[in-house]
Formats: C-alpha cells, structure tokens, sequence
C-alpha cells in the first residue's frame, strides 16, 4: 500500500476491504512520507520492518529484487499522488489498484493508460458503488433488454459534510479536498461527481458524450466547487442530469440513481443499496431485494451474506478487490470470464478525467454544450 497511514480513513477501508474474502494479504507499505508515521502505520498493521518504506521509490526498487515481491499494490494517497506510484508500480510490472480520480489531469489519465496497457497488468479503479449486488443486477438488466432502449438517466450525489469552511479547522480530508494543489482542478465534481458520472455509465451501459454544466462554491473563501449540476447527452440520443453537491444540507451520502427505458425503469439508492426498484410499463412497480431467487448470476457474484442481513459499503468495496483478484489470476493463465469481473479500469480513470475537465470548461463558458473526447 502507498498512504493510508495514521489518522487516513480510506487506507483502513481498502485494508479492510482487501482482507474480507482472503484473496491479498498486506505485506509492504510506504504509508506516508514521514519515516516516523510510515513506520508507525507499518508496524500497526503487522508489517516487518524491512518491508516499511518511506517513499514509493524505494518500495518499487526493493520489492522487485525480493523473489517474494508484492503481485499488487493499492495507492491510497490524495489524488496529485496517484500518478507517479501508479506509472512506477506498472513499469515494474506490478498490478495496481488505485483510489479515483485517477490523476488529476487528463493528461496523466492517458499516460497511465498507455503504461497499463503495455505492461499488461490489471489496473482497478475504487469506483466503490459499482461492487454493490444490486447495481450488478441493475448493470444485468439493462443489458438483457429488460427496459428496451435507454432514454433517460439521472443521478444524483448530494452531501453535507462541506456546507461550512471545514477546511479551515485543520480537518484533514476536508483540507486536501478543497486544495487544488492536491485534488485537482475539480472540487465536488472530482471528489463526488466521479462517483455519479461513472455510476451512470456503468449501469445504462451508454457514454455521456457531452454535459452542459454549472459548478458553484457556495462557502465563502473554498478555492473549488461545492456543487455541480449538469444536463447530459449520450451517443444513443439518450438524455441525463446529474447533481453533485458537498453542501446540500440533510443529506449524509445520498447517491441515487435512475434509468429509464422504453418499456422499464429502475432506481438505486445508496443508503438502501440492498434494495432496486424496478417499474415496468403497465405493472405494479416492485422492489427486488438482494438475495432473491429471480436476481441475474452478477448479483449472485457480488453477494455473501445469507438473505435479509445487511450488505454494505465494505462489503462493496471488497468486491472490487475480489475482482482484482480474480483478474490477476486470470491474466496469469487462470480458468476464468473476465465479464464475471467488471472492476473500473484505467480508461474509466480516464473517462473521469475528462469527464471533469469537460464539466469546468462548460461552466466557465456560461454552460455550453462540450464534448468529453474520445475516451
């Protein structure tokens, strides 16, 4: 692992996450730049004091002369820090599973798409929300036909937790959020926003090509935005919005997403995810639970608790993991589908860079209509 250190929340998630079904186990770390904390996290985490590193640097140069080096690594750092560990790790030939956005230009994003590709490891992306069971099983239906051809997709990601200037308190996931040093042009729309854009495409299975888009900074004094609201347009002629905000007041995490269909719709939200709801034309609206007998094999896949206990946010995450796994196994020669394990990947990384250069440059230009490229 690259970060995650003392005082990190997603490093302990991703340790969490990585450990639930005993596919990894963590045996190397450069978790921070700071040789004390780094070999304080190392220790907390039962890692032997020659595998503790304070920089990535060094962790790619001694973990690849050891004939039991790493197969993978996770880089948990803030966003301006994906990049180098990301390009060093895969020029190694090492496996990378790294936290979105992916870089903080489109740049870099196309830079390490070129490097996975050569390389021929698997890069993941933790898109967190797209390990859920029953986004699975809506991605599924979409695809089988069930809500004919897609018109309509919405999703939103509201959030309250930066309705004031937390970042001037000394809070730490608030402070390098709203830096745009280390997070990136974007500040909502590249924290949150990703999560939404990427959930939209993954489910309908269409490509936004262009967003009209308006991001605002309502806190007095933030150096990015707050709050992104954007009309869509996909190839297949199907319309969106997306809302992403981090000051909308009464909501805790509280993405929500719909799909609409000429013959069926389906809505997911995040803070029920063990639930989808599907309506189809002419019939009595009905929610399909997690552990169903008529829910898709991708469902099945992404599920391991018995029916009617909650499955959530780690478990989620874990399934990214899970298919990490299972997607070095199969590019080492393993029995296996590579559909089974639709884990985000580095053109997804890049899908979301320019996804949010997009976004800025629509609301600088008072709104209009721009193009994502061709990624």
């Amino acid at each position: 692992m690259v970060g995650g250190g003392q005082g990190a929340f997603i490093g302990a998630v991703h340790r969490m996450a990585a450990r639930l079904d005993d596919r990894f186990e963590l045996v190397a770390g450069a978790f921070s730049s700071d040789p004390a904390r780094a070999h304080a996290s190392a220790a907390e985490c039962y890692i032997s004091p020659e595998r503790s590193y304070v920089d990535y640097q060094t962790m790619v140069s001694r973990e690849v002369a050891r004939a039991d080096r790493i197969d993978a690594v996770a880089i948990v750092t803030p966003n301006h820090l994906h990049h180098g560990p990301a390009r060093a790790f895969l020029d190694a030939g090492i496996h990378v599973f790294c936290e979105k956005p992916m870089t903080v230009s489109v740049a870099e994003a196309e830079d390490l798409v070129a490097a996975a590709a050569r390389s021929k490891c698997v890069f993941g992306l933790a898109h967190t929300y797209t390990g859920y069971p029953m986004v699975r099983q809506a991605r599924a239906m979409v695809r089988s036909g069930k809500l004919g051809p897609i018109r309509v997709v919405q999703v939103e990601y509201p959030q309250e937790w930066l309705a004031t200037a937390l970042e001037q308190t000394g809070q730490k996931q608030a402070a390098w959020r709203t830096d745009p040093a280390r997070s990136g042009a974007g500040g909502c729309i590249g924290d949150i926003g990703t999560h939404a854009f990427q959930l939209a495409e993954f489910v309908s299975g269409e490509r936004c090509e262009s967003v009209a888009a308006q991001l605002s900074t309502f806190v007095p004094g933030r150096r990015l935005d707050d709050d992104a609201q954007m009309l869509l347009r996909f190839t297949n002629g199907a319309r969106g919005s997306l809302w992403a905000s981090q000051v909308a007041i009464g909501h805790e995490n509280g993405l929500r997403l719909r799909v609409y269909g000429e013959r069926a719709s389906l809505e997911w939200v995040q803070e029920h995810p063990n639930q989808l709801r599907l309506a189809e034309f002419g019939k009595a609206p009905q929610v399909l639970t997690r552990g169903g007998h008529e829910l898709d094999a991708a469902a099945s896949l992404a599920t391991r608790v018995p029916s009617g206990h909650p499955e959530g946010y780690i478990e989620a995450f874990a399934q990214l993991y899970k298919d990490f796994a299972a997607l070095i196994e199969v590019s080492n020669g393993a029995a296996g589908n590579k559909l089974d394990h639709p884990l985000p990947d580095a053109e997804q990384g890049l899908r979301g860079m320019r996804f949010i250069a997009a976004a800025i440059s629509s609301s600088g230009a008072g709104s209009a209509w721009t193009e994502l490229g061709s990624a």
